[in-house]
């Protein structure tokens, strides 16, 4: 389980719900704030949800169990209780500890996958063909599905599921992967998350920084194109609620998509602020993993997309059009 998306459910005003069947990471997500609360039954979790969502209230729910039950109770609620759904399972390693079967708890599945590898691998695929069924009752419904990245249209696939579109130039998958449906448009923009380190480790300069950030982004915000301007603010917004939303875990550190001119600019009034004191340490510029030269796997990250290089095999380093 990650924070991120639980927090930024809450930023963006929406009510997400995030199923974790390991309590150790939902108790330490938990307690460190990142999601709000906790339900430790689909009864009590399809219930604050409608509560939530009457009341107009921006909220992040865990949910103690297996993402499957939640996704089929959701599917038998007379009311669409769910409008956004995607996946984060680690399919990428489906059978030793990426993926846990609904037919089994948490420990259960823990003995089969040691105990009997044969057995575990058809209770995984047998379980991703719930999955799905379950996803495609909600879609016709009205749900918008994605796949996040982690093979999980591949590995349902090959559970003989969600396969390919026959019909299709290239291969197809019946949902799209997010990197094609939503993030395509702003990597062509050359925008990608970077991070910054404040190694003074003082969240003074962390607030600083910010507020930088902030400075910088409304100037390009009025010299900007209006598709470009968009992704500014948006950021804007990100940057401007960061610091509320208690972000940091250890190190004082902050990630902000931003073009590569943005990112110049930054980097220079870090250096300015450095140099004249206002910022009481270095800054250690980096990268997050998700930006365009992270997009390298054809089944995880670049599924569908349009140029056909989802058929395309092994790394390659993504190229920003010039």
């Amino acid at each position: 389980m990650s924070g991120a998306q639980a927090k930024a459910a809450v930023i963006a005003g929406a009510i997400g719900v995030i199923a974790e069947v390991d309590p150790s990471p939902l108790k330490k997500r938990h307690a460190q704030g990142w999601v709000q609360e906790v339900a430790d039954s689909l009864d009590a979790c399809i219930e604050r949800v409608k509560i939530a969502k009457k009341n107009r209230e921006p909220l992040s729910l865990a949910y103690a169990g297996n993402v499957v039950d939640l996704l089929e109770r959701l599917a038998s609620e007379e009311e669409l209780l769910v409008d956004l759904a995607s996946d984060q399972t680690s399919l990428h390693n489906p059978y030793n500890g990426g993926y846990y079967p609904v037919q089994l708890s948490f420990d259960e599945a823990q003995k089969v996958m040691a105990s009997d590898p044969p057995k575990f691998k058809s209770l995984v695929q047998e379980s991703l063909r719930r999955h799905v069924a379950s996803i495609n009752k909600l879609v016709s419904r009205g749900m918008r599905f994605w796949d996040y990245g982690n093979c999980f249209l591949l590995e349902a696939s090959r559970a003989n599921i969600f396969a390919p579109d026959s019909t299709a130039s290239i291969p197809k998958f019946k949902y799209p992967s997010y990197v094609e449906h939503f993030m395509g448009d702003i990597f062509s923009l050359g925008f990608g998350p970077f991070r910054w380190i404040c190694t003074s480790g003082d969240p003074v300069d962390l607030r600083e920084t910010d507020l930088l950030a902030q400075e910088q982004i409304k100037k390009m915000i009025e010299s900007t194109p209006p598709n470009v301007a968009d992704q500014h603010r948006d950021n804007l917004y990100w940057i401007q609620h960061a610091e509320e939303n208690r972000l940091v875990v250890g190190s004082q550190a902050r990630i902000l998509y931003s073009d590569a001119e943005g990112r110049v600019k930054l980097a220079v009034e870090f250096n300015k602020a450095i140099a004249s004191g206002r910022i009481k340490g270095p800054i250690v510029l980096s990268r997050d993993h998700h930006d365009v030269s992270g997009t390298d796997s054809p089944f995880r990250e670049t599924a569908d997309v349009y140029d056909g290089s989802s058929v395309c095999a092994g790394k390659f380093l993504g190229c920003l059009p010039i």
